[in-house]
């Protein structure tokens, strides 16, 4: 199976003057854990989590103050739509994250995560109960 067989084709682009609320509200609303940070100013493409932000108000950080460009992680491993599932888990054990952003000729296409790697290899109509047997 591939990545773009997986991946959310929910891209939620956000700029990095972008708060952490609003961050934090538009993932909720649309029901996804990352966000794409893009930068004009750098042309360049960031991520920015769920976990980025939990990790900022863990800290006592205000997320009405503290910006998108301060907690978006820029060292970047992309996938290609193209890539295996294999591929893609592989890169994110390698790099220690849960989410890569696919990326086409054209720019972003969709975000890949473990849970989408995991709904694709898991077995489907069987309860949990029936798995452990």
């Amino acid at each position: 199976m591939l990545v773009r067989d997986a991946m959310s084709t929910v891209v939620l682009t956000i700029g990095p003057t972008h708060t952490l609320r609003q961050a934090a509200r538009l993932m909720s609303a649309r029901r996804i854990g990352a966000a794409v940070v893009h930068d004009p100013d750098t042309c360049g493409l960031g991520i920015i989590t769920e976990r980025d932000i939990l990790n900022a108000v863990g800290s006592g950080q205000d997320p009405d103050v503290e910006t998108a460009a301060t907690h978006t992680t820029t060292d970047v491993v992309f996938a290609a739509p193209a890539w295996t599932l294999e591929e893609a888990a592989e890169a994110m054990t390698h790099g220690g994250f849960r989410h890569l952003i696919v990326l086409d000729d054209n720019g972003p296409v969709g975000v890949v995560s473990v849970r989408d790697i995991i709904r694709c290899w898991a077995p489907t109509g069987r309860r949990p109960a029936e798995l452990v047997g």
